[in-house]
């Protein structure tokens, strides 16, 4: 079972993101906070779902949560500010509109940009050791593959569908043949620079 809260004296919000790896789209973040007692065997780091799971979830989330909230950051910003700074800024964005303000932020990953001055903690592999960075990898991936699949509709060639704007070989492959999108990270290395094949 995953830990309810880090310590007990704050009200903790946790924050994760989805899509940093991606080669099209933008990144999405979810800032969640739970309540003490919330308790959910199903919930776990988002990867370890199924989308079935991860679907079922979130309204369960949504509908418990003290507060949450979900944010993105475009592609061409992160082409812009790189991807690193574009997952702290989603992060940010999300915790901009929790409707009640937490006393800790507890953050997925090694590397976080601080937040007006509330104090964090970054936990590696947070969002398999505790419930609220697990609730929001799972709101944070849910609405991202959302996003995808609209996306998919005006642009079926590359497969988002089904990779979501991961690299996999059928998108690589895609955009060989198809050149990039509009949606596409141009600052992401989708080619490899000498021969104009896939990196």
């Amino acid at each position: 079972m995953l830990k309810s809260f880090f310590q007990k004296e704050l009200t903790e919000a946790g924050c994760d993101e989805a899509g940093r790896g991606c080669l099209a789209g933008p990144v999405f973040a979810a800032a969640v906070i739970l309540p003490v007692k919330f308790r959910n065997k199903m919930l776990n780091d988002s990867k370890q779902l199924t989308e079935q799971e991860r679907d079922h979830l979130r309204p369960i989330i949504e509908q418990s949560a003290i507060a949450w909230a979900v944010a993105s950051v475009s592609q061409e910003e992160i082409d812009e500010i790189n991807i690193l700074n574009a997952s702290f800024l989603a992060m940010h964005r999300a915790l901009d509109q929790l409707k009640e303000q937490p006393g800790l932020l507890l953050i997925d990953g090694n590397r976080f940009k601080k937040y007006k001055d509330l104090p964090h903690e970054c936990i590696v592999e947070g969002d398999a050791r505790y419930a609220s960075i697990a609730a929001a990898s799972v709101l944070a991936k849910t609405y991202r593959d959302a996003y995808m699949m609209k996306l998919h509709e005006q642009f079926p060639h590359y497969s988002w569908n089904k990779n979501k704007g991961y690299g996999t070989e059928v998108h690589r492959s895609a955009i060989l043949l198809h050149g990039i999108s509009t949606h596409h990270r141009k600052s992401f290395r989708l080619f490899r620079e000498e021969t104009g094949a896939l990196s």
